[in-house]
C-alpha cells in the first residue's frame, strides 16, 4: 500500500514539474488576462450605454370630403371639408347665406356626404314698382327633385299636395336624392307611380 501512494506522489510531482512556467510565459499569460478583462469591460459598458431609439409618434390625418355649395350663399363653389362635417359647416365655408335667404327648409345639422350638392334656395328678389310682370312658365323638361319646391312637385303627374310635402320632407331629413330611384323610398310612391314619374324628373 505504501508503495502505491509513493508511486502516485511521484507521478504528481513529475506532472507539476511539467507545468513550471518561465518568466516570459508568466508575462504572456498576464498580458492575455489583462486583454480579456479590458475587452469584457468594454463590451459591457457599450451594451449599457447604447441609446434607446423611441418610435416616432403616429399622426392620423382625418379624411376629407368634397361638396358643391350652390344657390343663396355668398361664395358658391366646390369646397373640401373634414369628414362628418354638417350642412351648416359647408354654408359657413361658402361665406354664409345671402341676406333675405330662408333656410327653414334645410336641415343644417345633417352630416353631409362626399360629392353631394348643397343647394340653398336664393332669396326672392323684391318686386319693383310698375306693371306686374307676366309669370314665366317653367321650361319643359325633367324637374330637378333636389331643387324643386313643394309647389313645383305638385305639378308632376299623380303628385298632390300631401305627396309633394312627403317628398319635400324626405329630402329635408335625408339630404339630396342620389338618384331618381330614391323617390320610391318616399311613402306613397310605388312602382306604378314611379313609372309615371321617372321620365319627368332628374337629380
Amino acid at each position: 500500500m505504501n508503495d502505491f501512494f509513493s508511486n502516485i506522489s511521484s507521478q504528481f510531482q513529475n506532472w507539476r514539474s511539467d507545468f513550471n512556467f518561465t518568466t516570459s510565459h508568466k508575462r504572456s499569460l498576464l498580458v492575455l488576462f489583462a486583454v480579456i478583462v479590458i475587452g469584457s469591460v468594454f463590451v459591457v459598458s457599450q451594451g449599457q450605454s447604447a441609446p434607446i431609439v423611441e418610435a416616432a409618434p403616429v399622426v392620423l390625418i382625418a379624411p376629407e370630403l368634397t361638396v358643391d355649395v350652390a344657390g343663396g350663399v355668398k361664395h358658391p363653389g366646390v369646397y373640401s371639408l373634414p369628414a362628418n362635417s354638417r350642412v351648416t359647416d359647408a354654408i359657413k365655408i361658402a361665406g354664409g347665406i345671402k341676406a333675405g335667404t330662408d333656410t327653414g327648409d334645410i336641415n343644417l345639422a345633417r352630416i353631409i356626404r362626399d360629392g353631394e350638392q348643397i343647394y340653398v334656395e336664393p332669396p326672392i328678389a323684391p318686386r319693383s314698382v310698375g306693371p306686374v310682370p307676366v309669370r314665366q312658365v317653367r321650361k319643359s323638361g325633367p324637374l330637378n327633385i333636389n331643387r324643386a319646391t313643394a309647389k313645383d312637385l305638385e305639378a308632376l303627374p299623380g303628385i298632390g299636395p300631401v305627396l309633394a310635402e312627403r317628398i319635400f320632407a324626405y329630402r329635408k331629413k335625408n339630404g339630396p336624392f342620389s338618384s331618381i330611384d330614391d323617390l320610391q323610398k318616399v311613402s306613397g310612391i310605388g312602382s306604378a307611380k314611379f313609372a309615371e314619374l321617372k321620365s319627368k324628373v332628374r337629380v
